[in-house]
């Protein structure tokens, strides 16, 4: 069965996913874990505190923003240095921290499709841009001192019509959808359009899944857990491309492809996944095993950090999940020998060091 790196960037460790026409076989083959060596990379890392003389305190290998995320952040504070008037499109990230401190420097977030249609447009003379580092263009103002609106686009990515939004209303477009996500509408608008049915293993309600859902352009179906994939009857006649959220559980994903093959269905499996998910998830999991408490930091909204606190609670009872500092109540059990802590995708550094300096200094 041929492999194709579909998610591939220079600043990961390659995935094993992308498995075309694959099987749950091929699927779970290429989600083994290897080894420490193949692992390392660029965003890994491990460190650990003594405290004293009995208690550790161990960052996950791997935490904190990844590539996705940090472009999209470092996308909106190079565009304010040009003085422009932005907007984000959703929250450029699932962190509170992050969105807050770009509220404080003037950058707006839109919520909704009817909030960004009220925003005045440019003239008809004024082109449309897609790139995130495209030029700035003079602009009539849309009231005195404020110059005319441009538009972030998140992370997470959205669907189509923002961006036929976007092109009519001739505002500035910036598009900061993670590269492993819009690789991912790609492959879905195209085996749509080939008549294919999509199948999309995720939660529905996250603006990833809304905004991949939105570049299809056929029938689709999203698949959150086992239940709904025993229940799942694909369109007659239809062959099925079934891809995956970025953030999702890798377990979940294989039991749910594995479902769909022993259904007998025509499948082509995608697999998705980030393989920045991949380690953040793993070493997570590793580490919990370890620890006598583990400590989680993300923001509340985040899917990945969800995931994380879903899997450090199945291996260390003594698991905490905090957005930052503040909410930091430790119950410790009498023995502890290591505390763990990692961070999800959309976590600053800052918070992380904030975190592990308190622990290491209170604990």
């Amino acid at each position: 069965m041929k492999l194709i790196n579909f998610l591939k960037t220079e600043y990961f460790v390659e995935p094993e996913g992308f498995v075309e026409g694959g099987s749950a076989r091929d699927l779970k083959d290429s989600l083994k874990p290897r080894s420490s060596s193949e692992a390392d990379g660029p965003v890994a890392r491990e460190e650990s505190m003594n405290l004293g003389n009995s208690v550790e305190v161990r960052l996950a290998e791997c935490a904190g923003f990844c590539f996705g995320v940090k472009r999209a952040v470092d996308t909106v504070y190079e565009q304010l240095k040009n003085g422009k008037n932005i907007y984000t499109y959703g929250p450029i990230v699932h962190n509170e921290e992050v969105v807050q401190d770009l509220a404080k420097m003037g950058v707006g977030v839109l919520e909704t499709k009817e909030e960004l249609l009220r925003l005045p447009g440019n003239s008809p003379q004024e082109n449309f841009s897609g790139q995130a580092d495209g030029a700035e263009r003079g602009r009539p103002q849309a009231h005195p001192g404020k110059q005319q609106a441009s538009i972030v686009i998140r992370a997470h990515g959205v669907p189509k019509d923002i961006y036929d939004i976007l092109k009519e209303k001739r505002l500035e477009c910036i598009d900061a959808t993670c590269p492993f996500v819009a690789r991912i509408q790609k492959k879905v608008e195209q085996e749509s359009i080939a008549g294919n049915h999509i199948v999309i293993v995720g939660n529905a309600g996250h603006p990833e899944v809304e905004g991949i859902v939105g570049w299809c352009k056929g029938t689709v179906t999203v698949l959150e857990n086992t239940l709904e994939a025993e229940n799942f009857i694909p369109p007659q006649g239809k062959k099925i491309c079934v891809v995956a959220q970025t953030t999702f559980n890798y377990k979940k994903f294989y039991n749910i492809v594995e479902i769909l093959e022993k259904k007998g269905y025509n499948i082509n499996v995608a697999n998705t996944i980030c393989n920045a998910t991949e380690e953040r998830q793993r070493s997570a999991r590793k580490l919990a095993a370890e620890a006598d408490v583990m400590i989680v930091i993300g923001g509340k909204h985040s899917s990945n950090t969800r995931k994380l606190y879903e899997i450090c609670c199945e291996e260390c009872v003594h698991t905490y999940f905090i957005q930052t500092l503040d909410d930091l109540h430790l119950d410790l059990p009498k023995a502890v020998r290591l505390v763990g802590i990692t961070a999800g995708a959309s976590t600053p550094n800052k918070l992380i060091e904030e975190v592990q300096n308190y622990v290491r200094i209170n604990f």
